[in-house]
């Protein structure tokens, strides 16, 4: 009988998102009051587009690879497809909750 390994396992290493705790994304504060900064969220973001690029190159070398008869298991290079894709759609998520939020802070009226 097949078993089937918790979500938790497969989702590991889809983007720096899903690496990076909430406390990342946001400074510090030290208490003398002055605000210490750790990686900027341009940053954060710029690498979680590379490690989606990244997930990307290695479905399509995948599945090229399976098309070519390289030694690529079926198994392999859908697993790799289905990790692209899921790591497409964070970004996209993500994407869209930070339009979401720069159209609310447009229609704010001060």
């Amino acid at each position: 009988m097949l078993s089937i390994a918790p979500i938790n396992t497969a989702l590991t290493g889809l983007t720096a998102a899903s690496k990076v705790g909430v406390a990342a994304l946001s400074p510090t504060i030290s208490p003398g009051g002055t605000s210490g900064q750790g990686a900027p969220f341009s940053d954060l973001l710029t690498d979680a587009v590379s490690q989606v690029d990244q997930l990307e190159s290695q479905a399509r070398s995948a599945v090229t690879g399976l098309m070519t008869g390289n030694g690529v298991d079926v198994h392999q290079a859908m697993i790799a497809t289905e990790k692209a894709d899921m790591s497409f759609e964070m970004a996209l998520a993500v994407r869209n909750k930070a339009v979401q939020a720069y159209q609310q802070v447009l229609g704010m009226q001060f």
